[in-house]
């Protein structure tokens, strides 16, 4: 199994934090946050990893090198400008396996993966997002529908609705073919120009699961996450 992370992001909403360092290098519980989602991967033995990179990239690069330190084998995938998430994942399509996990760099959902890749191999779908039913509330608006079917019926991020009773929770299983819905140049997003056209069509299905995730997007949720990874 292959394993994606999307590690790009600028983190603006940190402020001075990421003034000269990558969100994803953010220090968390005495390591960089992306240590601790590489460390959970090769956990659960999903040793082929792809970083998409951008943002102060060589830090990233400088500090993980091919993975050999995690029992892993890192490749990178860096953006030159901003690409946005669609866009550093279309810009990556060379390294990407036929079937493949994409995890947002940010958040951390301690789940087992194989699963959630094994119900898109096993169905007609070109994707499964994991949504999260908001138990334990994350402090993010629920944003996805899913109908009886199990396939995700409404996926709205600035909106709101009673039939919105998930939030996607930064994990999902693709195929590589989806990058052919994505545009084709410049700047793309996986929210805005993927996911409506999925679920219009009918392929994006919904994996559902009680495990809340934490996110590093807000001082807030940066000294959440710092306590659970610290025990």
């Amino acid at each position: 199994m292959q394993a994606v992370i999307l590690a790009g992001g600028l983190g603006t909403r940190l402020g001075e934090l990421t003034r000269s360092i990558p969100k994803p290098m953010m220090p968390v519980a005495g390591r960089p946050y992306l240590d601790h989602q590489l460390r959970e991967l090769a956990r659960q033995q999903l040793t082929d990893v792809v970083l998409l990179t951008g943002y102060l990239s060589e830090q990233i690069e400088e500090y993980f090198g091919a993975g050999d330190h995690w029992g892993l084998s890192i490749s990178y995938s860096r953006e030159a400008t901003p690409q946005g998430t669609g866009g550093a994942l279309r810009d990556a399509v060379r390294l990407l396996a036929e079937t493949f996990v994409l995890i947002y760099g940010d958040s951390y959902l301690p789940i087992e993966y194989a699963p959630v890749l094994r119900q898109l191999e096993g169905a007609e779908a070109q994707a499964v997002a994991v949504v999260y039913d908001n138990r334990e509330d994350t402090t993010v608006r629920n944003n996805v529908a899913v109908g009886e079917d199990g396939l995700v019926s409404r996926y709205a991020k600035d909106a709101a609705g009673d039939d919105l009773r998930y939030v996607e929770a930064g994990v999902l299983a693709l195929r590589r073919s989806v990058i052919a819905q994505l545009p084709p140049h410049g700047p793309a997003s996986l929210e805005k120009d993927l996911y409506p056209r999925l679920v219009a069509g009918r392929q994006l299905l919904a994996y559902i699961t009680g495990q809340r995730f934490y996110d590093i997007g807000t001082p807030e949720r940066l000294a959440l996450i710092e306590q659970v990874l610290r025990g």
